[in-house]
């Protein structure tokens, strides 16, 4: 979240130099407005394409590496699957639920399950174990 915020911060700053320059640029007489917006167009369109890049790779490289033999071979349901997944993004159980739209009583029961399964004692447990069999992305 952070990497986020710093990132469109930078951007806010270059674009905020850019206008300056612009600017400058302008009331000297050296160039036209129209140049001075193309070049700030062409910057951002670039920063946007390597962002895109950036984004569809991480999202590729985190599907690839998902065992879903070894999430079969546990016993694994798809809905338990899903509460792992929430539990991994460090939800509580009452958000999971609502996430789901079932009740909390059934998210627990779920939780209990995947406990079982992974042979884990705690949530936290459980997440470190799922990781190590690669049934989760790092």
């Amino acid at each position: 979240m952070k990497k986020t915020i710093f990132v469109f911060s930078a951007l806010i700053i270059a674009l905020l130099v850019l206008f300056q320059l612009s600017k400058y640029a302008y009331v000297s007489g050296d160039i036209t407005i129209e140049i001075a917006i193309a070049i700030a167009a062409v910057i951002f369109f670039i920063i946007g394409v390597f962002i895109n890049k950036k984004s569809l790779s991480q999202k590729s490289t985190t599907a690839s590496t998902i065992d879903t033999k070894k999430i079969n071979e546990l016993g694994i349901s798809n809905r338990e699957y899903e509460v792992l997944v929430h539990i991994s993004e460090g939800m509580s159980n009452k958000e999971i639920a609502d996430r789901l739209f079932i009740s909390e009583s059934t998210i627990k029961t779920h939780v209990s399950n995947l406990l079982v399964k992974l042979d884990a004692k705690r949530r936290t447990q459980a997440i470190q174990k799922a990781k190590e069999l690669q049934i989760l992305s790092h």
